[in-house]
Order: structure tokens, then sequence, then C-alpha cells
């Protein structure tokens, strides 16, 4: 996947408007709707429907990238537990939702966000709307970070 022709569920997810960092074979997204402050896309680039199916290149590269991303949410936002759900349901490329989780609000450029289902998983059949502020400026966080961080 290339940046001028992206897998169908990273143009879902806003690229390349949302995208925080891009590594050979993931992306990291700002997901457009925040159900919990800073929550990202972390998706795969490779041609794969099945997380057996992502290459060995991309596996490994795995870990890099997950190290990248908690680094920097937790620089960002100083969650009190990440979630990685990958569900793949409704869209098929190989991808995890990335949820920061809060046990108190966190403020986020003079706005206070709650995690309202704490302690339990968060539900993402529930309908939250798309605020391209709050999605650029989670963006914006991150991206700052990223740059910043020992490489």
């Amino acid at each position: 996947m290339t940046e001028a022709s992206p897998n169908a569920t990273a143009t879902k997810f806003g690229f390349p408007q949302t995208l925080v960092a891009s590594y050979r074979h993931w992306l990291v997204l700002a997901r457009p709707q925040q159900p919990v402050l800073g929550a990202t896309v972390l998706l795969c680039r490779d041609e794969a429907k099945a997380f057996s199916e992502i290459s060995s290149q991309a596996f490994g590269e795995l870990a890099i990238v997950t190290a990248d991303l908690e680094a920097a949410l937790r620089t960002a936002f100083q969650p009190d537990k990440l979630n990685y759900l990958m569900l793949m349901m409704v869209d098929p490329d190989v991808h995890f939702h990335v949820l920061p989780r809060y046990q108190t609000p966190r403020d986020l450029a003079g706005h206070v966000y709650t995690d309202a289902f704490w302690p339990r998983p968060i539900d993402l059949t529930q309908p939250v709307a798309s605020d391209p502020a709050l999605t650029e400026a989670v963006r914006g966080k991150l991206k700052a970070v990223w740059r910043q961080m020992p490489r």
C-alpha cells in the first residue's frame, strides 16, 4: 500500500488526514471517532484479511510500532491501561483499535474527557460522533511526541 493507494480500511479511518506515523508495514492513524481520548487505529499495509496472513516482516515490525505507539500514548495522555481490539467484522483489512483507558478525566486543548466505560470494556457499537477538531488535536499531540522520541 502506498500513500497514493491506501486500502479501504485506511480510507475509512481518514487516511491521509489522520496519519500519525508511517512504517514500512504499518500505519498509525488517529481514530476519527474518539470513544476515549487518544483512540488510534494500528493498520497493516499488507494485503491481508486475517492476522495469520500478514508477512513475517510485518510481524517483526509490529514489535517496534507497538513500542513506539505505547510510548507516544503514555507521554501524550498518561493512560492507566491500553486496550488493543482486533475485530475486523466491518473493516476486513488487518488492524487494531488501540484504546487508552482512564480512571480519571484527562484534559486536551481546554476540554475535559472522561472514560465513560471505565473499568468495563469499551462498547464500540455505541455511536460516537466524529469531531474533526478533536481528531486533529489527538493527531497533532501524538505527532509532536513521535518527533521527540529517540530512534
